[in-house]
């Protein structure tokens, strides 16, 4: 199975996420207090991502997280994309904090 690399863009941080996982899933490998693995299944919203460039696969999306707008302009939910090459996105939901530390999107200090 192709792994590709997912890099957010605010941060510069890396990781790899696997063609048969979701972006989510991946992402929580960065060990991030905060980043939602509970529902998984595009119903609570909260892992909204912009996706910046990349090619993905992506799961049905409920209208009233994503709308037609949101994907057009790359906005999806983490947990229903799943890598087709390497992603460069942006966290813009409210795991925003969990991911970029708060006030300081650069700074990942552990």
């Amino acid at each position: 199975m192709p792994s590709f690399e997912i890099r957010i863009s605010e941060s510069g941080e890396c990781f790899p996420c696997d063609s048969g996982q979701s972006v989510l899933e991946g992402m929580a490998r960065l060990g991030r207090r905060g980043i939602p693995l509970g529902c998984r299944g595009g119903g609570c919203g909260v892992c909204k991502v912009e996706v910046v460039s990349g090619r993905f696969e992506r799961k049905a999306m409920s209208r009233s997280h994503v709308s037609e707008e949101d994907e057009a302009l790359g906005r999806v939910l983490a947990c229903r994309i799943f890598p087709a090459s390497d992603l460069e996105l942006k966290v813009i939901g409210s795991m925003r904090r969990a991911v970029l530390g708060g006030e300081s999107p650069k700074g990942f200090e552990k």
